[in-house]
């Protein structure tokens, strides 16, 4: 048997990576609602639908600052086109805090501030610039459409409108949508608690260089800062060392504050791999609580999915591999963490690109590369591989993008249509 063919062989053992999310995500549900007072609400998911109680505009208003005035007293207005000037009483002014309903008569206006309420009988605003800004009596030079600066009440949105359905991520502008509509507080799906753990005896904590038998943890500091860009409340434990008791009772302990546990580290099948060899362990004829699956994935096949401890909460197992760390995550624990909060969907957008570069990929796996995506001035996107494929760190931290090549691809040409999978680009 040739290497390629036993390299095939060996990609036909593992799982698809599209039947694994499949069967990890099904076992997933978001997490229970809360009432949240307004303030609280920024960055979560709504669970229900949620309607305008009151409309917006509440009342009829000014845009603009100028002056309210009924359109027919001031349409012959237009210095520039040769007309009159026209001239209007002001009878008095009006600020956002003014309360008191008022009527215009004709030949009358009110000095008005953007905000105050409309008076009885006013359909027009006269900007401020295109007056001589009398106090007594104001002359108007130009003549407004019939409307303009004028803000009617719920013109933008009326009571008994849908403002948001559920699902939908609570930005600062819904927030001022919501607030503005009388509403106080909202039904959402909170931010899952997310617990980060490093495993390995060789691992030692940062502000130091790695040397032989020595690795700096860089895996959970990674890790919990993309839990928190994915919208969770994460939490870095550090360093676990492997030890079998120690790890079964640093995880139970975590199941107190966790929504999810992510670890990292020991999920292959060698002599150092004590995560998966204690957290597979068949007890009492029972298999293990956590399942560690051969996934077509490159890199880091190795992934690692289950419950633990009493209240069953959920555990992704990610390689020690930085590099394949990260891209567990966005493969795997970024869906679970977007589909406990109850977001929709739960992976990244992908566009079609145009490849830049020609490019190799092992057979039998889905192979997730850092790249860099750009729109092109004609419209459309093109991508460009970075350096080092994978496993290199730098190009994760210079991507804006993920390159995906399918299980069938061993060879993508330069010029083909590819799959590209958006990463926040917040730089």
């Amino acid at each position: 048997m040739t290497a390629t063919a036993d390299a095939e062989a060996a990609a036909n053992e593992l799982t698809p990576l599209a039947d694994y999310l499949g069967s990890v995500l099904r076992r997933l549900r978001a997490l229970p609602p809360l009432d949240l007072d307004l303030t609280q609400a920024y960055g979560n998911v709504l669970a229900e639908d949620v309607v305008a109680p009151h409309a917006f505009p509440a009342f009829d208003q000014a845009a603009v600052d100028g002056y309210a005035a009924r359109w027919e007293d001031i349409s012959g207005a237009g210095r520039a086109a040769g007309g009159r000037a026209v001239r209007l009483n002001v009878v008095g002014d009006l600020g956002a805090a003014s309360w008191r309903p008022v009527r215009l008569t004709p030949g009358s206006c009110f000095s008005v501030a953007a905000g105050a309420p409309l008076p009885v009988a006013a359909d027009v605003v006269v900007p401020v610039e295109w007056t001589d800004q009398g106090m007594a009596a104001v002359e108007i030079y130009r003549t407004p459409k019939r409307g303009y600066g004028v803000r009617r009440a719920g013109e933008e949105l009326p009571a008994g409108v849908l403002l948001a359905r559920a699902g939908t991520y609570v930005s600062p502008a819904l927030v001022a949508v919501f607030a503005a509509t009388g509403i106080g507080h909202v039904v959402v799906r909170p931010s899952p608690r997310v617990v980060v753990v490093a495993t390995g005896d060789e691992l030692v904590d940062v502000g130091r260089g790695s040397q032989p038998g020595q690795v700096v943890d860089a895996n959970s500091h990674a890790l919990t800062a993309a839990a928190a860009e994915a919208g969770a409340l994460a939490y870095r434990v550090g360093i676990c060392d492997d030890d079998p008791e120690g790890l079964r009772g640093l995880l139970e302990d975590q199941t107190l504050r966790a929504d999810l546990i992510i670890t990292t580290g020991g999920t292959g099948t060698g002599p150092g791999d004590m995560v998966r060899r204690i957290l597979s362990r068949r007890e009492g004829g029972r298999a293990g609580p956590v399942a560690f699956t051969e996934v077509a994935l490159y890199p880091g096949t190795a992934l690692g999915f289950g419950t633990v401890g009493a209240e069953e909460v959920p555990v992704v197992c990610l390689p020690g591999d930085p590099g394949a760390a990260l891209i567990g995550f966005e493969v795997l624990a970024r869906p679970a963490i977007q589909l406990l909060a109850g977001a929709e969907p739960v992976f990244r957008p992908s566009v079609r690109a145009h490849l830049l570069e020609t490019v190799s990929s092992p057979g039998g796996l889905r192979e997730f590369r850092p790249a860099h995506v750009a729109e092109r001035r004609g419209g459309g996107y093109t991508v460009q591989p970075l350096s080092g494929g994978p496993f290199t760190l730098s190009g994760l931290a210079e991507a804006n993008g993920l390159l995906v090549l399918g299980e069938r691809v061993t060879t993508a040409a330069a010029g083909s249509t590819v799959d590209v999978l958006l990463l926040d680009r917040r730089r």
